[in-house]
């Protein structure tokens, strides 16, 4: 039972490398290097979760709201 609870973590760094997250391309237009000011994976990670979840927010509220198209 060991070896099958391994499976999942082997595959979690295969994950990893394919979702690492520029946070110079996700907030463009800063003037300091935001990669430098958060290294933290786990960072990057919530600040990519925090613009995508802001994102949809603005796409429901706008649907809210029609008329203001």
């Amino acid at each position: 039972m060991e070896e099958k609870e391994g499976l999942p973590q082997e595959a979690k760094p295969e994950e990893e490398k394919r979702r690492e997250v520029d946070l110079n391309t996700l907030f463009p237009g800063k003037n300091y290097d935001l990669n430098r000011l958060f290294p933290d994976e786990e960072t990057k990670k919530l600040l990519h979760e925090l613009k995508r979840n802001k994102r949809d927010i603005d796409r429901f509220i706008k649907s809210l709201n029609p008329e203001e198209e």
